[in-house]
């Protein structure tokens, strides 16, 4: 990465055609995205990695020659020696040759299975094995030696692949360069109650190799404290040592910790030598992140042009989410600056950690810490270094910025000096600077700067600067699409088009793609009752909708029948649980008040829905961006504190808006009273009674940011409760982002809550009677979609597990049991965007 910027850097700038750059490379692949290298086992595609113009294509200054590992340079003839037995001469030689994973000499290190975590052919290495333990049956435990970010990062990847990770780490902190102990204490709290066995505090003794009459060799990891775990794979992630044995051979300067010992212009001892990234020992220190790395590459371009730059200080701060937990790290994180302050937040009951530390009189950021909530980290990163403009209390206590645990400080706040995209460099003056010459979106100011091409986590940063210098957003859906979805809507609805194909070809560009294809699948669906996979339709479906059914980790889907409220009869409890017996299903009561089966596979779902709909039951739609349940309490007829027959509106509801395609997933509820037993303000819509009839909720949801449903109106009834929610839910379905759930949309929303309170139950917009008339359409209607199947051979013909096999079986769908139950064995899965 740091060698390929170099020379994007050297010949981005005047005067470079003096230079012609030979780049020898000792891997089979261009420069490519180490950074994002667990991201190669979400589809194993090394294209997805490879950084923008790493071929060179057109420049003819540029020479790339890949598996021509250099081993020996000769400084006197200024001559390097490859393994292929080629020479080339230099005017200037640049090292780059990075760093190595480093492996302890633990006894058994070398033996077959173990690995490390740092090219594709690494990564390749360890796929290999992981099918293999897959297909043997065997133990599905795999132990990664370091709980530092590539081991977090290696225990990430492993639990994609449905192997079971365990992370062995000497210190007694996960991630021990970049989280104090409360920090790592709580990371390794939550990553423990998702599945990953934590070893802190622990080094491992030896490695040894077990074999087995009926299955595969399996390796036994023993640690100090004598645990002992059998794994089928152990990656070492113990951090990594610079490639500097060249430079060692050619009687180059060596830093006392490793590392070609360089000056701050990044020339080693060799004026003719200059060492960047890993492998470079600026003034002794050795810098393993990627930004130190793209600032020396950007150093050493200036001085082959006659500059004066210089390496300066070197920004370490690290953000990363896995697992779905954040965890960010920036400036002095340890306090190790002298009479530091830190401000500590510790929220035991929110699982978050927050740190800052500050100079001796409060008033100087130095450093942060954030873990399991690093929201505030784009604002806090760049003003390290500069005076605090309050209390720094109220920039990570949620009390302090009106309780939504954001800081109140915006871009704004920050000096034209802030460092925006630390991996690049880039301050807020060069973006400001950029955005005044024409930039006028995030690719643009991407293009120009190259602030978020690294690691990506300022882009949010980049979007509320451009808002701030008055720059108007684009809207677009996508690439292929200037109009947003609301405006997409708006002109299917006019037009009538009821293909994607004629909507591509008179109103966008292209081909279409993963996010404009599923979008317009969805308005088609909101504004006509054909079957989704009908025709061209069937084609845009993601995963899901394509088999009427969520596909599972372990690439088995699941059925799940529609019920009413919850309000199930005594002969289809009966069928559900002879349908789960007889193809071997799991069975688990839900959330949302239904029954799910678990592990079908794909060429058994017409049977077992045959079933089901020959007994009265339908589609409950769990797949699709639709409605899914509306849960309810017992109620008055059952229950002595109940008010309202809570069951009645809850069977009504369901039943008025199944099917109903939305930007996103709909979930309802009905409380009998005020004691919310239906969790009803947790929902997109949520309806509780009252003594005099119902107090009506909207915009809660669950997911990744939980928000309260807010009072739209009170003590209506029935009839208004119906009419109001018709109202809201189609003026949701024509205005909302793609992916967007009631709750940020309320939020985002011009006049919030009150403007659609306006709309919904004054009518301000006069659309009242066209909402209502568009949602009468929608019930009358409504038909079953898997029914649609079962009465189509040309639909029941997809679902089968190989199209040139009709009969096999899927070999993939495998489970085991644990603890007694019934659980999947799970496999990567591919997923869209959609989906994700």
């Amino acid at each position: 990465m740091v060698g390929h910027r170099f020379v994007e850097a050297l010949r981005s700038r005047a005067g470079s055609g003096s230079w012609r750059v030979t780049v020898l490379a000792e891997e089979s692949d261009p420069a490519y995205d180490r950074v994002g290298l667990t991201s190669y086992t979400d589809g194993w595609d090394r294209s997805r990695l490879a950084l923008p113009g790493n071929d060179y294509a057109g420049d003819e200054q540029v020479r790339l020659l890949l598996k021509s590992r250099v081993t020996e340079i000769d400084r006197g003839a200024k001559i390097v020696q490859t393994a292929n037995g080629e020479s080339y001469r230099y005017d200037t030689l640049v090292l780059a040759t990075g760093s190595r994973a480093f492996v302890p000499p633990v006894p058994g290190h070398d033996l077959p299975g173990c690995h490390v975590y740092r090219t594709l052919d690494d990564l390749d290495g360890i796929r290999a094995d992981i099918e293999c333990m897959l297909e043997a049956g065997g133990t599905r435990a795999g132990v990664v030696i370091g709980g530092g970010l590539l081991g977090l990062e290696a225990a990430n990847a492993l639990r994609a692949s449905g192997i079971e990770p365990h992370i062995v780490e000497m210190a007694p902190r996960l991630m021990p360069q970049q989280l104090d102990d409360a920090g790592g204490s709580l990371l390794g709290r939550m990553i423990s109650d998702l599945g990953i066995a934590v070893h802190v505090g622990v080094g491992t003794q030896a490695i040894e190799r077990r074999t087995h009459e009926h299955r595969s060799p399996t390796l036994m990891v023993r640690l100090s404290d004598d645990t002992v775990i059998e794994a089928g794979l152990v990656i070492f992630a113990a951090g990594v040592r610079p490639r500097d044995e060249l430079a060692r051979e050619a009687g180059l300067s060596i830093a006392e910790r490793g590392g070609v010992l360089t000056d701050i212009s990044c020339m080693t001892s060799d004026a003719d030598v200059y060492a960047i990234g890993e492998v470079a020992a600026i003034e002794g220190v050795c810098y393993g992140l990627v930004g130190p790395g793209y600032t020396s590459a950007e150093v050493v371009a200036d001085r082959l042009l006659d500059g004066l730059a210089e390496f300066g200080e070197a920004d370490m701060s690290t953000k990363l989410k896995l697992l779905g937990v954040d965890v960010a790290s920036f400036g002095d994180a340890m306090g190790t600056t002298a009479n530091s302050l830190s401000v500590v937040v510790n929220d035991p009951v929110k699982r978050t950690y927050a740190k800052l530390v500050l100079s001796d009189d409060a008033k100087t950021l130095l450093g942060g810490i954030l873990v399991g909530d690093a929201t505030s980290y784009g604002v806090l990163r760049p003003m390290v270094g500069a005076e605090l403009p309050g209390d720094p209390l109220d920039l990570i206590a949620p009390s302090g910025s009106g309780g939504d645990g954001k800081t109140s400080l915006g871009i704004g706040a920050l000096p034209g000096a802030a460092q925006i995209c630390s991996c690049n460099n880039v301050t807020k003056t060069q973006l400001c600077e950029a955005i005044a010459d024409g930039c006028c979106d995030v690719q643009a100011l991407k293009n120009r700067t190259k602030a978020g091409t690294s690691c990506g986590s300022c882009i949010p940063l980049l979007k509320e600067l451009l808002v701030a210098e008055g720059v108007e957003q684009s809207k677009a859906l996508c690439e292929h699409f200037a109009q947003s979805r609301a405006e997409l809507f708006q002109i299917v609805q006019v037009t009538g088009i009821r293909t994607f194909s004629e909507l591509l070809q008179r109103f966008g560009s292209g081909h279409g793609c993963d996010i404009c294809k599923p979008t317009v699948a969805s308005i088609l669906a909101s504004t006509g009752s054909e079957h989704i996979l009908e025709g061209e339709q069937a084609a845009l479906q993601d995963s899901n909708d394509h088999f009427l059914a969520n596909i599972q980790r372990n690439g088995s889907y699941s059925v799940v029948p529609r019920v009413p409220g919850g309000e199930i009869k005594p002969e289809h409890l009966i069928l559900i649980g002879q349908i789960a017996q007889e193809f071997g299903l799991y069975t688990k009561i839900t959330g949302g008040q239904r029954i799910d089966m678990f592990g079908a596979r794909v060429d058994q779902l017409p049977a077992i829905w045959r079933k089901l709909v020959d007994a009265g039951m339908e589609s409950g739609q769990a797949y699709g961006k639709s409605l899914r349940t509306v849960k309810s309490c017992v109620g008055s007829d059952w229950c002595r504190y109940g008010q309202q027959d809570s069951v009645k509106m809850a069977v009504d509801l369901e039943l008025r808006y199944r099917g109903l395609r939305a930007p996103h997933k709909i979930k309802m509820g009905v409380s009998g009273c005020a004691r919310e037993c239906a969790e009803a303000r947790g929902k997109d819509v949520g309806v509780i009674a009252t003594e005099i009839g119902w107090n009506l909720y909207v915009g809660g949801n669950g997911g990744m940011s939980p928000k309260h449903a807010q009072l739209l109106a009170s003590d209506i009834d029935t009839e208004t409760v119906f009419r109001y929610i018709d109202r809201f839910l189609m003026f949701y379905i024509r205005t909302a982002d793609r992916l967007q759930r009631t709750a940020p949309w309320v939020e985002s929303i011009e006049g919030g809550l009150d403007h659609i309170r306006e709309v919904v139950c004054d009518d301000s917009l006069g659309l009242a009677s066209e909402f209502e008339a568009a949602m009468a359409r929608h019930v009358d209607n409504y038909t079953d979609e898997w029914k649609g199947v079962l009465d189509d051979p040309e639909k029941l013909a997809r679902f089968v597990s190989f199209v040139n096999a009709p009969d096999a079986e899927d070999p993939t769908v495998a489970f085991t049991e644990r603890d007694g139950r019934k659980v999947p064995l799970p496999i990567p899965v591919l997923r869209t965007e959609e989906e994700s």
